[in-house]
């Protein structure tokens, strides 16, 4: 029982409702509000009707009319997983982060070493999220087990809030009554062919022999899902798990067309792109332009420099560069600009001389239009928090024709009034993120 994995629960909803009274107990559904948004996290209370991570906006609309749907606060999120994270590897410096939520743990490292017993995992555990609950103020499902792949099974069967240990000899127990979609490398098109050959569960899948599932699903693929079909899992639980790319895309509100608008917008992306590989140190060499059109066709097209660069300009030039090559007449509705092959440092001044963007237009286009359309213009979007010079601090329950409506309350508050303002009160600002817990682990 070497690996723990952590899943925190309905983690972006979690976060609002801890900071915001008036939502705890509520149906709470955080992603984009606009037309072609999706939902990002969904809390248990909007879950009973259905709705789910992914799902677009307008049908959680249509599943939860009665819920309260927010933007997101990203800092406040980064934040709080920060403090988990910190938690994790003070438990054992083997910490594999997978997500802002979500990680795996190898307790061989920790003092003490891998837990004897289960109750030894337990109590372990059990103290993991007592803790975490102290530091943040969200709840954390956790599994134990020998494996990668038990660990995670068990923290998802522990959901919400609850703790599942797979003790050893009982693997095949807990997994093989699971559907096969339970098993990573299981998606939608190789369920539905394992299902036409009758294999629904776990356990079907591991009747079926190796030699058998080669030549259904290919070598690597066969021999793989074999494999974890007996619940064997050697792989590692990795420390030096580093980001492979740095991206940044977004949907727009209506089918764009006009080159000059494109180009201008994939500058834009570019520069959030340098910005986020300058704050965390480090430089890429292949550019790559994500492209979806109006029929929902995904083009990518990718450059590669001789070394690798965090230089804005050249990013926006490859990148607009590499816009050419769409045929844009049809409509885009998603562009998105990343960067891959990483490294943790920087050719200085390469490719400075021909720096510019390769379409003029892109200077010349109007500021406001890309604002317009990537939604940066100031405005009040629903769950932002924000200070009033006579009524104190709240947060934006909703906005539109000329008027702000606004909870005053916080997390250490009870549910608060609900007041209206003009959009242009001087005394409504913008406030910043909530302040975290203090955890002197986080700054470690």
């Amino acid at each position: 029982m070497r690996v723990l994995h952590l899943d925190l629960d309905a983690f972006f909803a979690s976060v609002e409702q801890r900071d915001k009274p008036s939502l705890r107990g509520k149906p709470v559904i955080v992603g984009g509000l606009g037309p072609r948004g999706v939902v990002s996290t969904a809390s248990y209370e909007a879950r009973v009707f259905g709705v789910r991570s992914a799902m677009s906006m307008s049908e959680a609309r249509s599943r939860c009319p009665h819920a309260a749907y927010l933007s997101g606060r990203f800092g406040v999120y980064r934040a709080v997983s920060a403090v988990v994270m910190a938690r994790l590897r003070a438990l054992s410096p083997v910490v594999e982060p997978l997500s802002l939520d979500e990680a795996f743990v190898d307790l061989a490292g920790r003092d003490g070493g891998v837990p004897s017993t289960a109750d030894e995992a337990r109590a372990l555990a059990s103290d993991l999220r007592s803790t975490i609950v102290d530091s943040t103020g969200v709840t954390a499902s956790v599994g134990v087990a020998g494996s990668k792949l038990m660990a995670k099974i068990a923290s998802e069967q522990a959901k919400p809030d609850g703790l599942v240990v797979v003790e050893p000899g009982t693997e095949l127990d807990v997994l093989h009554p699971l559907p096969i979609r339970a098993l990573p490398g299981v998606g939608p098109a190789t369920a539905a062919r394992l299902t036409r050959f009758g294999v629904k569960t776990v356990g079907d899948l591991a009747r079926i022999t190796e030699s058998d599932l080669v030549d259904l699903l290919g070598e690597a693929h066969g021999r793989s899902l074999h494999r974890l079909s007996l619940a064997h899992d050697s792989r590692p639980v990795s420390a030096e798990r580093e980001s492979k790319s740095v991206s940044v895309e977004d949907t727009f509100d209506r089918d764009l067309t006009d080159p000059a608008l494109l180009a201008a917008i994939v500058a834009r992306l570019a520069e959030r792109v340098a910005a986020r590989l300058v704050k965390a140190g480090l430089s890429g060499r292949t550019i790559t332009l994500k492209t979806r059109l109006h029929d929902f066709t995904t083009l990518s097209r990718s450059a590669t420099l001789p070394a690798p660069t965090d230089d804005v300009r050249v990013l926006s030039r490859v990148a607009t560069r590499l816009l050419d090559d769409v045929d844009t007449t049809g409509g885009v509705r998603l562009l998105g600009v990343g960067v891959s092959g990483l490294s943790d440092w920087v050719q200085d001044d390469l490719f400075v001389a021909d720096a510019r963007p390769s379409r003029p237009e892109v200077a010349d286009e109007p500021d406001g239009q890309v604002q317009e359309v990537l939604h940066e213009r100031r405005g009040w979007s629903p769950g932002m928090d924000v200070v009033h010079a006579v009524h104190g601090s709240g947060w934006v329950w909703g906005s539109g024709r000329g008027r702000v409506t606004v909870r005053f309350e916080t997390a250490s508050t009870p549910p608060g009034p609900v007041r209206t303002f003009a959009v242009d009160d001087p005394e409504l600002t913008p406030a910043p993120p909530p302040v975290v817990p203090t955890d002197p682990l986080a700054a470690a």
